[in-house]
């Protein structure tokens, strides 16, 4: 049992009261639930979780990241469902860390705006593209002449013009590159990078082996996860399909947040509360291009160092871990900015690419993931990481069964990012000599067909240029490329 709550414990304390998540997996195409089906199940799960009838009925604030469906107000129809019409409703557009919703949710009911903020979110992209596949179309909810109370756009650049023309677009490309930068920058050799992106993901795929709720449970060996075929088609170098977030998930997640004080009123026993004590972000956002260090992320950096300090021992002392994992880097990455085991293997789910990658939600399943892992092992403490954009802006959240011995911390750290962010100029049409600094390569079929780089003038610029020779493609898959003299010439390059 958990330890008892004290009795003077400051009512305007957040608390976590429930959460709840749902999914599908329905091969009939146009069937089963659309994504709204699928958050007001979760949303019904959470208010079942905190085992009181009163809770769902005070929900003040309804917060959703945004997704891939089409509703303007996804919060309004989920209030009037669970008999809070009068909800205020939020709508947090993609570009903003996940982790903002819990920061926003916490401080309304610590001050006092607000007794009970429900932050739900989900996807229905499995069931979209089997209906897509089979010609049909998948039945959506309508709803027309809304909008939030609150639309939240994110701020700051994610991606330049330069990155998207050279074919950086697609995420996987540009953390790919992260990766490539990090291995350089550790003098790590091409072989022994990829079996180490190998052994991570073989771990996380043992993780998902016991979760009765990820979509891909099948453990994967370090051989598989390291060789290209059929099966595990290469993508961006040195990225596999397993490697990267699989979002053709149906996958909701619910989180119903209130104070110590309405979980008394509203008959939660205080067996159900995990408490959050750390809850930060950092909204400052810069291009990778941009980046002097690509290898590094300063701002999560800052977030860590912020939390151990608060919470008095190192992040590794924790005892749950669940990284975002969109693509190996980022996970790898934080590793390091977090001071976390190099060699442990970060989540309690399995990750996006095994337990599921729901889009722009992956932090509400893995949150409430979390407190149901917390409230097993009473006493413990646990961490969740948010990555948002191309690994701009990331977020992190600390929670505990128990309340901690200083009031939450809860901030946004951008200042304090931007700092300590060592930032280069770009050139956009760059033609001369330059020295790659990373690079990927691309794929046809199982062939590398194409070198992208992100590479260094004399001048201290950055550019970014593309390389169609095979010949260097396959090349950039065996040997080190970051160092390596090249001529750009505009949007092209050649060694």
């Amino acid at each position: 049992m958990p330890a008892a709550v004290p009795a003077d414990l400051d009512p305007r304390t957040p608390v976590i009261l429930g959460v709840g998540v749902a999914d599908q997996a329905v091969d009939e195409p146009g069937g089963g639930l659309d994504a709204l089906g699928l958050m007001l199940a979760a949303t019904r799960a959470a208010g079942a979780d905190t085992g009181s009838d009163a809770v769902l009925g005070a929900v003040g604030h309804v917060a959703v990241p945004d997704g891939t469906w089409s509703y303007p107000d996804p919060g309004r129809l989920i209030g009037a469902a669970i008999g809070a019409p009068g909800a205020r409703t939020s709508l947090v557009r993609v570009g903003i860390p996940q982790q903002a919703l819990f920061d926003a949710a916490f401080r309304a009911v610590r001050d006092g705006d607000v007794d009970v903020v429900l932050v739900v979110g989900g996807e229905a992209m499995r069931r979209t593209v089997t209906a897509r596949r089979a010609g049909v179309t998948a039945p959506e909810t309508q709803q027309t002449d809304a909008e939030p109370d609150d639309l939240r756009e994110p701020v700051g650049e994610i991606i330049t013009a330069a990155e998207i023309a050279g074919g950086l677009a697609s995420p996987m490309a540009p953390f790919a590159m992260v990766d490539n930068a990090l291995r350089a920058a550790e003098g790590q050799s091409v072989a022994d990078h990829v079996d180490e992106i190998a052994r991570l993901y073989a771990g996380f795929s043992r993780v998902a082996a016991t979760n009765p709720r990820a979509a891909f449970p099948t453990p994967r060996d370090p051989e598989f996860l390291r060789t290209p075929s059929d099966r595990n088609r290469p993508l961006a170098f040195p990225y596999l399909k397993w490697h990267c977030a699989q979002m053709n998930v149906d996958q909701a997640g619910a989180i119903l947040i209130g104070t110590v004080g309405a979980a008394r009123r509203l008959g939660v026993d205080p067996s159900r509360w995990v408490f959050p004590l750390v809850a930060l972000e950092s909204s400052l956002s810069i291009p990778l291009s941009h980046r002097a260090e690509i290898h590094r992320w300063p701002a999560m950096e800052v977030l860590g160092g912020a939390a151990a300090d608060h919470l008095g021992h190192p992040l590794a002392a924790l005892d749950a871990v669940e990284c975002y994992s969109c693509y190996p880097s980022a996970i790898r990455v934080q590793q390091r900015a977090l001071d976390l085991a190099r060699d442990g293997v970060p989540t309690i789910t399995g990750g996006e690419a095994f337990a599921g990658g729901p889009w722009n939600n992956f932090v509400l399943q893995t949150t409430a993931a979390m407190v149901e892992h917390l409230r097993a092992r009473p006493g413990t403490r646990g961490i969740v990481t948010s990555v948002s954009g191309l690994m701009n802006k990331p977020g992190l959240m600390v929670c505990a069964t128990e309340p901690g011995d200083r009031p939450l911390l809860v901030a946004d750290l951008a200042e304090r990012a931007a700092s300590v962010t060592a930032r280069r100029p770009v050139a956009t049409d760059h033609r001369g000599p330059a020295v790659v600094v990373t690079s990927t390569v691309f794929f046809e079929d199982l062939r590398p067909v194409r070198t992208v780089v992100i590479a260094e003038t004399p001048e201290g610029e950055r550019c970014v240029a593309a390389c169609p020779d095979p010949d260097l493609a396959e090349r950039a898959t065996r040997e080190e490329l970051a160092g390596t003299a090249i001529r750009v010439d505009g949007p092209g390059f050649t060694v």
